[in-house]
């Protein structure tokens, strides 16, 4: 059988080291998140805002992202995968010095935009080169991708509480970070795969509508994502003030609920790799719910602590899962990304909101409810992910997305 000369072909051994290079960029991207969340409560008493202008202000990095995200598949299309990720990454880690440098809530506001258009952007080029790898490789790695990106987000907070245990400016702190984490990007992205377009290919359109594949598979993407958000949010709220727990079990279900989630993103490849994207996501999703029963009907924290640790198990791999979907679907698998991230940015930005609205309407306990249906939508969706599951053609060899060409040289 001939190859299809559209199709790149790469050795097993660079394959293999593009999938480490995406990691190391996913970790990298990680990083510059939990640098950032660790130093809040500085960069709010440095811009002197008050607790609901700086909610105001961090609204504007998933408008941003979702803005600028569908811009991703331009760049790529026009300065081939590596080179475009190279730069984007460069503006996400460079744009982590911007908001400690805002003075007010205007200039807050400005910086979280270009921190969250350049996430966005570099978000999208970088899961798109995820997928191209995973093709190749014909085994899921997207799960473990995105549980490196869990782990650098661990580490970047980990050194932003140093600094603020220490009193750093945070100026300085984000400054520092921000040349680290950019060399180490730029190393990163080395060794990923230097895909480009075909010559005669049609640029993508700057600013387009999700294709119709992209709005199912996100619709699934938006259920988890919403049930992340609202109890990585409201967790300690809620056992608190429903189950009257200690501030301690409170706080301990925020890490029950990361910790099982970071988890399972690790080893998620090898159950998606022996049971599939379906099968995986259905059980999940079974998990999940059974997570937001045993949070709503729970007579006690110590089993509502449990049920937040099955909500962290059973949505983990799901966005992963979307991302690997929607590569795989249609011609512009750029295009397709960026509509899937820019429904589930939309869904983390409005989910802890619309938990407190519910919950002054109603109450938290009524909250949860939605968040329990929400996760058996996991289980009646699940299906729309077949795509991510990897076609094989007859030669063995992986299909993969016939608009792209390997990079001469």
């Amino acid at each position: 059988m001939t190859e299809d000369p559209a199709v790149p072909v790469f050795g097993r051994e660079q394959i293999r080291r593009a999938r480490y290079a995406v990691a190391a960029v996913f970790a990298v991207h990680g990083a510059v998140t939990g640098s950032f969340a660790t130093r809040v409560p500085w960069i709010q008493d440095h811009a002197s805002v008050s607790a609901g202008q700086l909610g105001l202000a961090l609204a504007f990095p998933a408008i941003g992202a979702s803005l600028a995200m569908p811009l991703a598949g331009s760049v790529s299309h026009r300065f081939g995968a590596r080179t475009a990720l190279r730069g984007l990454l460069a503006l996400w880690t460079l744009a982590l010095i911007l908001p400690a440098l805002a003075p007010n809530l205007l200039t807050l506001c400005l910086a979280l935009f270009v921190y969250g258009a350049t996430a966005g952007m570099s978000d999208v080029a970088m899961n798109a080169l995820g997928v191209e790898v995973e093709n190749r490789l014909d085994r899921s790695i997207m799960s473990g991708l995105h549980g490196m990106w869990s782990v650098g987000a661990l580490v970047g907070s980990a050194a932003g509480t140093v600094a603020a245990h220490i009193g750093a400016d945070a100026r300085l702190h984000h400054t520092l970070a921000a040349l680290v984490l950019t060399a180490l990007g730029l190393v990163a992205c080395q060794g990923v795969l230097d895909l480009r377009s075909l010559p005669d290919e049609e640029a993508p359109p700057r600013f387009t509508l999700p294709p119709k594949s992209a709005l199912v598979i996100g619709a699934v993407g938006f259920c988890a994502v919403f049930a992340e958000g609202a109890s990585m949010d409201w967790s300690a709220v809620y056992l608190r003030d429903i189950m009257g727990s200690s501030a301690g079990l409170a706080a301990a279900s925020t890490t029950a609920f990361a910790l099982t989630m970071a988890v399972a993103r690790i080893a998620g490849d090898k159950v998606v790799d022996r049971f599939g994207s379906v099968r995986t996501v259905r059980v999940g999703g079974f998990l999940a719910t059974a997570g937001g029963l045993l949070v709503v009907l729970a007579p006690g924290p110590a089993l509502a602590l449990c049920g937040f640790g099955l909500m962290g198990l059973g949505v983990a791999v799901v966005v992963p899962l979307a991302f690997a979907a929607a590569g795989r679907t249609g011609s512009n698998p750029s295009r397709a990304i960026a509509g899937v991230a820019t429904i589930t940015y939309t869904s983390g930005l409005i989910a802890p909101s619309a938990i407190g609205s519910l919950a002054e309407a109603t109450s938290l306990l009524a909250s949860f409810g939605l968040v329990t249906v929400l996760a058996f939508g996991l289980v009646l969706g699940a299906g729309v992910l077949r795509a991510g599951d990897r076609k094989v053609a007859e030669s063995g060899a992986p299909r993969t997305a016939p608009d792209r060409t390997p990079a001469e040289g």
